[in-house]
Order: structure tokens, then sequence, then C-alpha cells
């Protein structure tokens, strides 16, 4: 029961980030527009990506929970990354505009309304940290990246609250784009960053090599294993793994012996990440099936031409 409460209560603290960095990001859209400032469109491009990322986790987070079925019989965790590949593209799109506008205001900058944008900035770093600090209680993995996007966004409004004081007294108008150029290429690397390993993940690439290796060696190191191959190891979401592995047994052992071996098996894994593990044992004199398959196909193929 308890921990059903605290699903929710997660459920809830996202959802409240949720609303209020939405309802924000729209303030800043207008904010960035009658300030005249590209710094504070840049941060809404941030905040809209943020906003994203915290309805997509609110949504994940009820999704996620939901069991596993015939349909999608590994669960849902694998939504989060669509999630994250949804995100990141809408990002990109977003820089490139402000980068759009920016670009051509270093060579002709415009002074922006610095008391607007020192207002806009208080703003901003009063509702970005206090969304933080409620997040702040979250144990999950969601809450906790949010966390630390909710710290960036306090920072990035810290930024231009800074700016937007030098601006009162010092007209340099060239500091907004450049610091809106520096933000959006901040967001930029990091978004491009996500999106490799998030397409990595998609294509069903090995997560952890060092994993997979330690997995390898764990399994040789049994006494009744002679080889290995077919090993798979694959992601869910980058936090829960797929291990499949046929072991070569070094003789027919009895019943009662693969049942030992099981349980050896079982306590070899226990201690890694890994949702599902699919184990086969294969006998000396058999002929591994998945070979099999393979080299049929290919040897069957020739005689198809006569």
């Amino acid at each position: 029961m308890h921990d059903h409460h605290h699903h929710h209560s997660a459920s809830e603290r996202i959802g409240w980030a949720f609303a209020l960095n939405f309802c924000f990001t729209i303030i800043e859209f207008i904010g960035g527009w009658l300030t005249n400032s590209t710094a504070i469109m840049a941060d809404a491009v941030h905040d809209l990506g943020d906003c994203l990322a915290i309805g997509m986790a609110w949504w994940l987070n009820k999704l996620g929970a939901k069991e596993a079925d015939a349909r999608f019989s590994y669960g849902f965790s694998r939504f989060s990354l669509l999630g994250a590949l949804i995100n990141g593209v809408i990002l990109v799109i977003g820089s490139a505009w402000v980068l759009s506008e920016a670009i051509p205001r270093l060579a002709d900058p415009q002074m922006p309304d610095a008391t607007g944008m020192l207002g806009l900035a208080i703003l901003g770093v009063a509702v970005n940290g206090y969304a933080a600090f409620k997040l702040s209680d979250g144990k999950t993995l969601n809450e906790r990246m949010l966390n630390w996007h909710l710290l960036e966004d306090v920072l990035g409004w810290v930024a231009i609250l800074l700016v937007s004081i030098v601006l009162m007294f010092v007209e340099l108008p060239i500091l907004d784009p450049l610091l809106s150029v520096g933000f959006t290429l901040f967001i930029l690397f990091n978004v491009v960053k996500n999106l490799k390993e998030t397409l990595r993940l998609f294509l069903q690439a090995t997560p952890d090599h060092a994993l997979r290796e330690e997995l390898k060696e764990k399994l040789s190191a049994i006494d009744h294993v002679s080889d290995i191959h077919h090993l798979h190891l694959w992601s869910l979401d980058g936090e829960q793994h797929v291990l499949t592995a046929h072991l070569l047994l070094k003789q027919d052992y009895a019943q009662a012996e693969l049942v030992r071996l099981k349980s050896i098996i079982a306590e070899t894994m226990q201690n890694y990440p890994l949702s599902h593990t699919t184990i086969e044992f294969e006998f000396p004199d058999e002929s591994c099936r998945d070979d099999a398959a393979s080299s049929n196909s290919s040897s069957v193929t020739p005689h198809h031409h006569h």
C-alpha cells in the first residue's frame, strides 16, 4: 500500500511541476516578444523542452505502472525512449528557430527592454526555483532528472538577470543575442548527446559493454559450462536490461544436476539490472538450433537457382 502511495505522490508532484512550467513557458514567449529579447526566447524554448519532458515523464509514470500484456509483453518502460526521441526533435527545431533569430542580431544588435527582462528573470528564478524545490523530495529517476532540468532553468534565468542588470546601466545590446546563442548551443549539445544514446538503445545496441563482458565471464566461470554463444544484452529503457544466451554444457547432466545448475545461474544473475533473462542449455552432441537455422537458410539458397 505504501508503495502505491509513493507512486501517486510522485505523479502528483510531476503533474504540479508540469502545470507550473507550462503556464510559465507561455508567459516567457510573450515576455520575450514584448521585451524584444532573444535570450528570453532561447530560454523559453529550453523551458518548452523541459515542459514536454515533464509532461512525458508524468504520462510515462502512469504508463510505466501498467502491467505487461500480451501485446506489450515487455511492459511499457520502452516508451520512455520514444518520449526522449520526440522531446529531442522538438528541442532541435526550437533551437534552430532561436539561432535564426539571434544570429542576424549579432551583426545588428537591438536594445532589449532591460527593465522588462529583469522583471521576467526575477519571476523565472522564483517559479523554477519553487518547482525544483517541490521535486527535490522525489526519489524516482524521473523526478531526479526533472529536478536537474529545473535547476538548469534557474541558472539560465540567473544569467538573464545579470545581463538585464548590466543593460540597465551600460548600452551593450549585443549581450542579448550572445547570451541566447551560447544558451542554445548548450541546449543543442545536450540534446545531441541524449539523442545518440536514445537511438543506440532503440537499435538494441549493447547498453553497457563492460556489463556484457562481465556477464559472459561469470557464466563461463560456471563449472558445467564449456562455451557460450548467442549472448544478447539489450535494454528496454537504459535502466532495465534483457539478456538471452545459449550455454553449451560439458556433458549430458541428469535432471537433478540441471536444476542445481539453474539455481547457480540464478544466483550469478541476481545482482545485475536484468528485468528479463532467458538461458538455454545445449548438450555436447546436439547442434544449436539458431546456428542450424542460419546455416540451413544459407545452404538452401544456392539450390534455389538450379
